[in-house]
């Protein structure tokens, strides 16, 4: 399914996306390797083995990149201007290499551009859970979607 145009969106709509994940060690070492992110509770499995958590924790930013990532098939391929803004990130629980992460979106808000008539924005409602159900991120984000192009008649 691609992405939906601002048309296609209502208040309310909840779009459970069929992609899931399982995140590994090396997802979690390389993307803190690649932001440059020296947290010793990501990549240091003796100090993290000392810690509250007893294992490494993955970094929270690639399970968000992962969150959005997961949900762009279902809401905004192919049909997306630009993201405007992602507000009240939230990890209430902690995601572990081999977590399996399942995300869903609701559509919070719809409004029409008051700059470009073929064109909207949306806010949305990611959500993350583990395998057993459990919420592992959550956070709104704003996007600036594109209107179903006018049909052209056939020549």
């Amino acid at each position: 399914m691609p992405g939906l145009y601002f048309d296609e969106w209502e208040v309310g709509k909840l779009v459970r996306h069929p992609i899931r994940r399982s995140v590994t060690e090396m997802d979690n070492v390389l993307f803190s390797s690649l932001t440059f992110n020296p947290q010793p509770l990501h990549i240091d499995f003796d100090y993290a083995a000392k810690s509250e958590w007893g294992r490494p924790l993955v970094n929270s930013l690639f399970t968000l990149s992962l969150l959005i990532g997961i949900s762009v098939h279902e809401t905004t391929l192919g049909t997306i201007v630009a993201n405007l803004g992602m507000t009240d990130v939230r990890f209430p629980h902690p995601v572990f290499h081999g977590d399996t992460i399942r995300v869903e979106t609701e559509c919070l808000s719809k409004r029409e551009s008051r700059s470009r008539p073929d064109a909207g924005i949306v806010e949305f409602l990611h959500r993350a859970m583990n395998q057993d159900g459990i919420l592992v991120a959550e956070c709104k984000r704003q996007v600036f979607l594109q209107k179903r192009p006018a049909e052209t008649p056939e020549a």
